[in-house]
């Protein structure tokens, strides 16, 4: 940015806010935040919380509202059914979400950092909270960690540490559900851990996991961790809106004296209230850097600064850095533009290949080790491994047909049908079998078809293998 933005503390960029100079960690203690920006934030947290913890419990038509069960390698998303043969509309739904990232991010910089990430929603606006109630702002916890143990100390601290491993207990019976459903859960839960001991170590390490990272990580996630900050700086640019010191009004910075008029001096007093309320140890007024989440607690802490020494609110704000240098601010670039025609190519495909779907994934294989069989009557047969994924919440009952030669016949063996469980998989042995006059090829090309109800469902072409010779030419 400016020279005179940078005059006063230039080395921040030579190291994160959070290690000196020696590598040592830096325990951040942010003041307790407050304000306007504070209290929609809570009402957001509350709100994406709720939605976090009730949507193991939400369903579409009896199907889970999101569950990605890695070890079964079943997913339902909105309530829809996918499987490892639908990869394709998986790698589709993720690199859509990836374009919206790029295209939300160079529209509205970290707005998702602060506002609906998770790490940000449980450090900052839970467990945070949690210990301001328990141990006091800043400077307090600061003197309780120096303090000497004693009964006051250890009482609290072990308060403190008793619910945090209550809420990371939680939080990891909330994940376990998304991955695995929340009716294993419960059976977790209810039955004793030898009954189950894979998901209860499960649960003992996912508990572990949270309570380390909201207990002791903490901002080093966002900061050393997370990709996505440091992505930030190919994915802004000046038109980007983040939250932004207005160097133009704020500079040069200088402290307020009482009956004094300074008619040089900006409307930063430079009383480093930004500074020590930021959950990351940053000064904002150096600019966007990596370590910034957009949280918004150095905006309320300003406004509320400005508002006692009677100047306007906003000097620290959501805006891009040509709307402080230049007074404008425009959103709709050709960066934009192109993002946003990708993104809505990528959305239009996915939405018609979803459309298009099969409920029913038929594979074919011809059984290893087995070319050909002849009959008595002289026929070819083969024989065929054909397996079924039903992505539906329904058992179906399905029936195999050859579809382009009308002289070939198709069994199962053992006979019947094949019976497919819902969300489920099943497999059958099939003899596809040609009469000798039928065959010209040594590889004839057929095509199968699966049916339920006589309702075509899903085709596949397999490879018919017979003797040259087979045609008796």
């Amino acid at each position: 940015m400016e020279e005179n933005l940078y005059q006063y503390d230039d080395e921040f960029r030579d190291s994160i806010a959070t290690v000196d100079s020696s590598g040592k960690r830096i325990w951040v203690y942010p003041k307790k935040p407050g304000g306007s920006m504070h209290n929609v934030r809570v009402v957001v947290t509350i709100l994406l919380l709720s939605i976090l913890f009730a949507g193991p419990f939400l369903s579409i038509n009896g199907r889970p509202l999101l569950l990605l069960n890695f070890f079964e390698r079943k997913f339902v998303i909105l309530g829809q059914a996918f499987w490892p043969q639908d990869f394709f509309l998986l790698a589709l739904v993720l690199i859509t979400f990836f374009v919206f990232v790029i295209l939300f991010t160079v529209i509205f910089g970290r707005l998702w950092c602060g506002w609906a990430c998770p790490q940000t929603l449980f450090m900052e606006m839970v467990f945070r909270k949690i210990e301001y109630w328990i141990e006091g702002d800043a400077n307090q916890q600061r003197r309780l960690n120096n303090a000497p143990w004693n009964a006051k100390k250890i009482g609290k601290k072990i308060l403190k540490q008793t619910i945090f491993v209550a809420i990371s207990f939680l939080i990891s019976h909330t994940v376990m559900a998304y991955l695995i459903g929340i009716d294993q859960v419960k059976e977790i839960v209810q039955q004793s851990p030898m009954e189950h001991l894979s998901g209860f170590i499960g649960l003992m390490v996912f508990t572990g996991i949270f309570y380390w990272v909201f207990a002791v990580f903490r901002e080093q996630a966002c900061v050393a961790v997370c990709p996505y900050g440091r992505l930030q700086g190919v994915l802004l640019d000046k038109k980007s809106i983040a939250v932004m010191y207005d160097w133009i009004r704020g500079e040069p910075r200088g402290k307020l004296r009482k009956n004094t008029v300074q008619a040089d001096q900006g409307d930063c007093i430079d009383c480093k209230l930004c500074v020590h309320v930021c959950p990351t140890g940053i000064d904002i007024r150096n600019g966007t850097q990596l370590e910034c989440v957009n949280c918004t607690a150095c905006i309320d802490a300003c406004d509320e600064v400005m508002e006692k020494v009677n100047k306007p609110k906003g000097l620290i704000r959501y805006a891009s850095y040509n709307s402080i240098k230049e007074g404008s601010q425009k959103l709709f670039t050709s960066r934009v533009a192109a993002y946003s025609v990708v993104l809505l190519a990528l959305l239009s495909f996915l939405s018609f290949s979803l459309a298009t779907r099969s409920d029913i994934e038929m594979t074919v294989l011809k059984v290893p080790g087995q070319l050909y069989q002849k009959t008595e009557e002289g026929d070819i047969m083969n024989l065929y491994n054909i397996q079924f994924v039903n992505k539906t919440f329904e058992d179906i009952i399905l029936t195999v047909r050859v579809l382009d030669n009308e002289s070939a016949h198709m069994s199962k063996v053992g006979g019947g049908n094949v019976e497919v469980p819902s969300n489920g998989l099943a497999e059958g042995v099939f003899f596809i079998q040609l009469p000798a006059e039928e065959v010209t090829n040594a590889r004839t090309t057929l095509k199968v078809g699966v049916f339920h109800n006589d309702k075509l469902l899903e085709t596949s072409k397999t490879k018919f293998l017979a003797p040259v010779s087979a045609s008796g030419r």
